[in-house]
């Protein structure tokens, strides 16, 4: 049985490796070979990766694959994905190209505030809380300042300040809720720093407040912390075009196909279990986007989910309308992302990711992720009310099944070229590799 182990992370990464290898592989030879292939041969390159976080022994590659075509406002993008899921490049591609002739996308965003809360317990009479709010709330800006001052000059900082009572959710508990602006960053430790320097103020100031009594003064901090939920740093991606324009399946008019597309909306709209796997296409799209720009994939999606269920039930992030002979496809979406700080001005990949999309701001950044979740979204819905999802992820899918099955590169070409006529079943491709190699 294997023992703990103290000190860790002061072993060098091929100690690290060696004590992993020999207590947790089959084959230890082969495991550390396997790491090693992996490592950077820039050494520069292998360090920076290695200190990006903690215990590192090796790189865990995705593919960046390129969308090209997006038509967005006017300009033409080519959109670095990082994602390991067949199709989803694919789709996306296809979908800028769909709407590259009716006019692409349009996008706006709707809001820029961020938002982060210092939460904490008060046992007292709430006018007197109310009253010291009023009276500390200049101290709290003002003993912030060092941190605000370089945010300010370039036109961000701390927008409010509010005190919540939230003791109808729980008891004593109360909260300063505050929203910022951070710009082209982030944003998370430029907010943080801000809350704990509110906190240290707002505790320190209570022991000086007159109206307090002694049991009001030992006002208990739990956390200052951010919130990645952000429902008003909000972004929207449209489409639209005449119905008379549509395609979509060969047995389909136009109008039936655009109808078609609105229930499937509808359906998500109504119907939890399937917006779940609804917005989850979306964010093939978001998630790839991101994760390519070097931005916080899981706060993005934390705070998109919580935004799909902001009315109490979760629910569709995209909608479809026909108004007038239009068919309209549309998405708004909350997230906080950065162009500046963090991976984006570190990880090598993640720089020219930024300079094939033109070296965006913020702004622009969120725009072309809500662009790449709606074209997902609309790529999804259209298989799945004409061909069904599976004709096109499975032709995806087929290279993932030969390289499991170990083919090679002629009986790739060979069975690729099968597959464009047939279904591309797991089944029906082993059968089909099985059989080829018989007959050699």
């Amino acid at each position: 049985m294997t023992k703990p182990i103290e000190g860790f992370s002061k072993l060098t990464k091929e100690q690290k490796i060696d004590w992993l290898t020999t207590h947790y592989t089959a084959d230890p030879e082969a495991a550390k070979k396997l790491l090693k292939r992996y490592w950077n041969e820039a050494e520069d390159v292998q360090q920076l990766h290695d200190e990006f976080i903690e215990n590192t022994i090796t790189n865990y590659y995705l593919p960046l694959g390129i969308a090209p075509n997006f038509l967005i406002n006017d300009k033409l993008y080519a959109i670095p994905m990082a994602i390991e899921e067949s199709s989803v490049v694919a789709a996306a591609s296809k979908a800028a190209k769909f709407w590259l002739d009716k006019g692409g996308f349009k996008t706006q965003v709707l809001g820029t505030e961020k938002i982060g809360q210092v939460h904490f317990m008060y046992h007292g009479n709430k006018e007197h809380l109310s009253a010291f709010f009023d009276q500390v709330l200049p101290k709290l800006l003002s003993e912030a300042s060092s941190i605000t001052k370089n945010m300010e000059k370039r036109g961000g900082g701390i927008n409010t300040i509010e005190l919540r009572d939230k003791t109808d959710a729980l008891e004593n508990y109360y909260q300063l809720h505050c929203t910022f602006e951070t710009l082209d960053a982030m944003g998370a430790n430029f907010i943080n720093s801000c809350l704990e320097q509110f906190a240290k103020t707002f505790k320190a100031e209570a022991q000086l407040f007159s109206l307090f009594t002694e049991e009001e003064k030992a006002i208990e901090i739990v956390m200052s912390i951010l919130s990645n939920y952000v429902p008003n740093c909000l972004v929207r991606a449209e489409v639209s075009c005449p119905i008379s324009e549509l395609k979509g399946g060969n047995t389909e008019t136009s109008q039936q196909f655009a109808e078609k597309m609105v229930q499937a909306v509808n359906i998500a709209r109504v119907e939890p279990h399937r917006a779940v796997t609804h917005n989850k296409g979306i964010m093939n799209g978001v998630d790839a986007v991101v994760l390519a720009t070097g931005n916080d994939f899981r706060a993005v999606e934390a705070g998109i989910h919580a935004y799909a269920a902001k009315d109490s039930h979760y629910t569709s992030l995209t909608h479809a309308a026909i108004e007038n002979g239009v068919f309209k496809f549309w998405i708004e979406l909350p997230m906080a992302l950065g162009t500046i700080g963090g991976l984006t001005s570190l990880h090598p990949l993640v720089k020219l990711a930024m300079e094939i999309l033109g070296k965006p701001s913020a702004q622009e950044l969120m725009q072309i992720v809500a662009v790449a979740g709606l074209a997902q979204n609309f790529a999804a819905v259209r298989s799945l009310v004409t061909t069904g999802i599976q004709e096109g992820h499975m032709k995806m899918h087929l290279l993932n099944i030969l390289n499991q099955l170990g083919a090679t590169d002629d009986e790739k070409k060979t069975l690729t070229h099968h597959f464009k006529k047939h279904s591309a079943t797991h089944n029906a491709v082993v059968e089909a590799f099985e059989k080829l190699r018989s007959t050699k």
